[in-house]
């Protein structure tokens, strides 16, 4: 185990001047209330996540991880400090223009899939681009659900599947549009095990074969092990940052920063 430098933060672990990172935050502060009772859910957070990179975020329930995913996509905004993009700073940016960054440079999967229930598998594949007025890339799109399984389920609505295939939908969603970087909440946890690995190994190909940048918050070091990297929260501070992460190695660091 490794701390990130103040030099690699700022390059997401690469050498200085390498690449600017898919994502950072810099002194990432996120407090949620006022007075004594105000919560300080992230606490001078610094951080960067490089480009076609896999990185699990990791900690105990109510370190700051899904706040810190929540501010890197600027689904919410930052009490002080700064969350980037790219070269994007989005505390800079009006509403308008996030809703417009998130659809064309971000993707974000959720925990609880986010389907629309009267929409077939290929309609909520399409539907933020079809909101962007843009569209898909038919071959992309052949590709990617036929890579994910789905080609024979896309005139299914979302009640008609199963939680692996609802999954693999909002996986399919997010990356259709080859955003700059997908963050995925907990993506495997209302799965079973083997529909959990089936998205995991896929997110792992979509950072290895596409170049897509995944930052993915769980607490299972099995889904962590799938990851290039792992960096680790705990009371809103970051507190370990895991090259190469293993299910042991990650035990070994969440018992150290828990201790």
């Amino acid at each position: 185990m490794r701390t990130s430098s103040t030099q690699d933060e700022a390059t997401g672990g690469s050498p200085a001047g390498t690449a600017v990172p898919a994502a950072r935050l810099v002194g990432a502060v996120k407090t949620y209330g006022t007075g004594p009772g105000a919560v300080r859910a992230l606490d001078g957070v610094d951080v960067a996540f490089g480009a076609g990179a896999f990185t699990a975020v990791m900690g105990p329930s109510g370190s700051g991880k899904s706040t810190l995913l929540h501010c890197g996509v600027g689904l919410d905004r930052l009490t002080e400090g700064r969350a980037l993009i790219g070269e994007t700073d989005l505390g800079a940016l009006r509403d308008r223009e996030l809703t417009l960054l998130r659809r064309t440079r971000v993707g974000f999967v959720f925990q609880a899939f986010n389907l629309i229930p009267s929409l077939s598998a290929l309609e909520n594949i399409t539907l933020p681009l079809d909101l962007a007025g843009r569209a898909p890339d038919r071959g992309f799109l052949d590709e990617l659900v036929g890579s994910l399984g789905l080609s024979s389920r896309l005139s299914h609505r979302p009640s008609e599947l199963s939680g692996g295939q609802q999954q693999r939908v909002a996986l399919a969603r997010a990356l259709l549009g080859r955003p700059d970087i997908v963050f995925a909440d907990e993506p495997t946890g209302n799965l079973d095990s083997r529909a959990g690995a089936e998205v995991l190994a896929f997110l792992r190909h979509a950072a290895r074969e596409r170049g897509q940048t995944i930052v993915m918050v769980t607490h299972d070091p099995v889904a962590a092990a799938y990851a290039d990297r792992a960096v680790f929260l705990a009371d809103g501070r970051l507190a370990g940052d895991l090259a190469a992460p293993t299910r042991e190695s990650v035990l070994a660091e969440l018992q150290r920063a828990a201790a």
